[in-house]
This record gives C-alpha cells, sequence and structure tokens, in this order.
C-alpha cells in the first residue's frame, strides 16, 4: 500500500477514535439538556436512551425559575466567584511574584512549603477553617464563602512557573526606566503572564462555581445559597422530578459555559513580550 494511503488511513483512525472519545465525554452533558427539554409525558430513563425529545419544551426552566429563588442564587454565585478569582488572582500573584524573580535567604524552602500543602486534603482543614470562619464572624456571609479561597498553592505554583519564563531582559528595561519592585510586578509581569492568570481564573472560576460542601457548611441561611445548595434543595422541592433537577442544573453550568468562552483566547501563551504596558 502506497505511503500516503496508509498516512491517510491513519488520519481517518485518529479523528474517528478522537469523535468516539468526544461523544463519550459529551454523552453525559447531551443527557442533561435533554432531560430538562422533556415533557412530563416522556420518560426520564430509558433504554436505549432518547436524547432527543419528542415534544421539546422550556416548561422545566419555567417551573424552576418561578417556583424557586434561581434568581437569587445565580447572583450570590456571581458575586462569589467574581470576588474569589479576583482575590486568588490578587494574592497568588503578589505571592509568586517574589519566589519567581527575588533572590532572598529561605526562598526555596518557603515555596516547597507552600507547594506541599496541595498534597492536605480540605477534609483536614475544614473544621479549623470554620472555628476560624465563626470567630471572625463570618458564617452566613458572602467573605465566610470566599474565606478559604482566596489564595491557593497551586495559584501561586501556576504563576511562579509563569513568572520565571519572562525574559530578564524587560525586567532589567524596567528597573534602569526607575521602576519599582511593585510597578514592575503591575506593568511588566502581569500583562505578560495573561495566558497563565486566564487559565487560573478559569479554574478558580470553576471550583468556587461548583463548591458544594463549604457553603453548606459555612451557610444555613437560603438568602445566602448559591446555585449548587439551591440545585440539591431541588431533589426535595419538587420530590425527585429529574426533569426540574436537570433545568436547574443546566442553569447553573450555564454561566461556566461562557466564561470559558470569553476567556479561553487568552490561554494560548503568546509572546512574553506582546502584553507588556507602555
Amino acid at each position: 500500500m502506497p505511503t500516503s494511503q496508509t498516512r491517510l488511513l491513519k488520519i481517518v483512525g485518529l479523528y474517528l477514535a478522537l469523535c468516539a472519545i468526544a461523544v463519550i465525554m459529551l454523552f453525559p452533558l447531551l443527557w442533561l439538556i435533554s432531560t430538562a427539554l422533556k415533557s412530563p409525558s416522556e420518560q426520564v430513563f430509558s433504554f436505549p436512551p432518547q436524547l432527543i425529545p419528542q415534544a421539546p419544551t422550556l416548561a422545566n426552566f419555567r417551573t424552576v425559575w418561578q417556583s424557586y429563588p434561581f434568581g437569587q442564587y445565580l447572583t450570590n454565585s456571581v458575586i462569589v466567584a467574581s470576588l474569589t478569582v479576583t482575590l486568588n488572582l490578587l494574592f497568588c500573584s503578589l505571592a509568586a511574584y517574589p519566589l519567581a524573580r527575588l533572590s532572598f535567604r529561605g526562598r526555596d524552602v518557603i515555596f516547597a512549603s507552600v507547594v506541599s500543602t496541595i498534597m492536605i486534603p480540605f477534609q483536614i482543614v475544614m473544621i479549623p477553617l470554620y472555628v476560624l470562619t465563626v470567630q471572625l464572624g463570618l458564617r452566613n456571609t458572602y467573605l465566610g464563602i470566599i474565606f478559604p479561597a482566596i489564595a491557593s498553592a497551586f495559584g501561586i505554583f501556576l504563576l511562579r512557573q509563569a513568572f520565571q519564563g519572562v525574559p530578564k531582559e524587560l525586567e532589567e528595561a524596567a528597573r534602569i526606566d526607575g521602576c519599582t519592585e511593585l510597578g514592575l510586578w503591575w506593568h511588566v509581569m502581569i500583562p505578560a503572564v495573561r495566558p497563565a492568570l486566564a487559565t487560573l481564573a478559569i479554574f478558580v472560576f470553576i471550583g468556587s462555581w461548583s463548591d458544594f460542601l463549604w457553603p453548606l457548611i459555612v451557610i444555613d441561611r437560603p438568602e445566602y445559597y448559591t446555585l449548587p445548595l439551591g440545585v440539591a434543595n431541588l431533589a426535595s422541592t419538587f420530590s425527585l422530578d429529574w426533569r426540574l433537577i436537570a433545568a436547574g442544573s443546566v442553569i447553573s453550568i450555564l454561566p461556566i459555559l461562557i466564561v470559558f468562552l470569553f476567556v479561553q483566547r487568552y490561554i494560548i501563551p503568546t509572546a512574553a513580550g506582546s502584553g507588556v504596558k507602555g
């Protein structure tokens, strides 16, 4: 068989394998959307699964939105996720910059200590965090939900690696122009690592938006419920009506998809100097 035909068969086989993997990965999402669009007369669980509703309807979304304060839950999640992302990017970048660009005694020990905390499960520090949150008077507040996530070892590690990749010539030029350390961090380093910041922002946003355990512990007033808590309450409110639960779940994941569509273009690495402010 000619080499060109062999190469063509390999490419076709690769694309077929990728399509099969994509279908497997997307099946739960497609089933969720299909269930949310089904009318009460259609079966949710059937074999083989019926992904295309016979009579698609938006009534499930209207029922969930009108019968439950999903607007308030959505607002709470937006506030919590936005503040969490902002504070995480701020504190992680401030911590990562000296660990990457400054020389001082004990720098490597401090960095190793920070990274080692990644191996500590959240369940171990959950009770001390709760006690501290209560002592600070942050229970049933937005800040109480955000408190454990305002900085992360992963974020510090990711941004430190990004800062280390910035050419030293940019730093030296900024110092010659009289730029201070804070100005160097803001005007040179931050623009140069925008792809890393965007990547961290997506991870933090998804983690904050879908967090269920910590808000469940620190919040007991419904007016502060986030979307994961609101979706969990649908199970008891609607007596396990999977159509309504699926509709609530679709509402909760739409903002994640929207944020990813807007931020994904920043993930593609660019030349370090292309984003430096003038």
